[in-house]
């Protein structure tokens, strides 16, 4: 009996050695990995050149930038509206119908298409380079928000004023179409008859017609003030070469212009702006809510020191009207 007894205690201390060695060489179950957030963001410029180019460039960065930051990934489709409203609203209702997680339009035009395309869904858009966003209908809309550029209009007539102070006739270069221009160009005009100068406009809508009325300007005029006009900015290089062969010194908008051969501006950085626009873009992706527009601060002047020599201006005395005053050279 005792023997017995012996066995069968041998045997169950023998089954719970072999159950203990079965149950730690079992194989251990993990939670299965989080998987990384994917989202598709459209940028739409609305044309190309320098300016927008830019902004284009410095906002695809920065969405990369913070995607790596926060371990998401983010698809960027770009597309180019060519100025021309039936292709902006082919590529609006191709990235709506893409079903995309945010619209990045850049320039006016390019915002508005984009809005009335994402009508009626939840796709948020956070445009780039508004310069008048009330002006635009871009204010008061639930999913819509982004950056300003708009422009201080009396500083930049005010350097004029200081370069030139026996300037007797100024044209104001625009295109009608530019609903960016509408504002600045009426303070320019109420500057102007503050002041008791005359001004001669001219505009157009193509590079070809923006070029002659360059060249209608040409011996009429004393300076010549564009706001930040897309039209004009894509015909800048002819108007620089039109306006500084003729000696009329070309004050813009935006420090584009002058890399292409403006004479001198006091506005935004562009590329400031478009990672500004990439991160309002980001948050909103991340969860956060949809904010008022934000206003970029200028400030910066910004001088084509090849363009003063070429109109023989003297443009030491933006030294004392800005903090920071950047001098560049045309663009080749």
């Amino acid at each position: 009996m005792k023997k017995m007894l012996s066995l069968v205690l041998c045997l169950t201390m023998i089954a719970a050695l072999f159950a203990g060695c079965a149950s730690s060489s079992a194989p251990k179950t993990t939670a299965p990995a989080e998987e990384t957030k994917v989202f598709n963001v459209a940028i739409v410029q609305q044309l190309d050149h320098t300016s927008l180019d830019e902004i284009r460039t410095a906002a695809a960065a920065q969405l990369q930038a913070i995607a790596a930051e926060k371990g998401v990934t983010v698809n960027v489709s770009e597309y180019h509206g060519q100025n021309d409203p039936t292709v902006l609203g082919q590529i609006g209702a191709q990235v709506v119908g893409d079903k995309v997680d945010m619209i990045i339009p850049i320039a006016t035009l390019a915002a508005q298409t984009m809005v009335t395309a994402a009508e009626g869904t939840n796709i948020p858009i956070v445009y780039a380079a508004i310069s008048d966003p009330e002006a635009a209908g871009l204010t008061g809309l639930p999913t819509v928000t982004g950056t300003s550029d708009a422009l201080n209009t009396p500083f930049i007539l005010d350097m004029m004023l200081a370069a030139q102070p026996e300037i007797q006739t100024v044209g104001l270069l625009y295109s009608k179409s530019e609903v960016n221009s509408a504002t600045p160009i009426a303070e320019a005009k109420a500057f102007l008859d503050a002041k008791g100068i005359a001004y001669l406009e001219k505009g157009g809508n193509t590079t070809d017609e923006i070029t002659a009325a360059a060249n209608s300007l040409v011996g009429r005029v004393d300076a010549v003030f564009t706001p930040t006009d897309n039209v004009v900015m894509a015909a800048e290089a002819a108007v620089a070469d039109i306006l500084n062969k003729a000696g009329i010194p070309h004050y813009a908008g935006a420090d584009s212009f002058v890399q292409t051969g403006a004479f001198a501006t006091c506005g935004v950085n562009y590329t400031e702006l478009g990672a500004k626009t990439a991160d309002m873009a980001m948050d909103i992706l991340l969860g956060g809510d949809v904010p008022e527009f934000q206003k970029m601060d200028g400030g910066i002047i910004t001088v084509n020191t090849d363009t003063a020599a070429a109109v023989n201006v003297d443009y030491s005395v933006f030294a004392t009207m800005a903090n920071t005053v950047v001098e560049v050279k045309t663009e080749e």
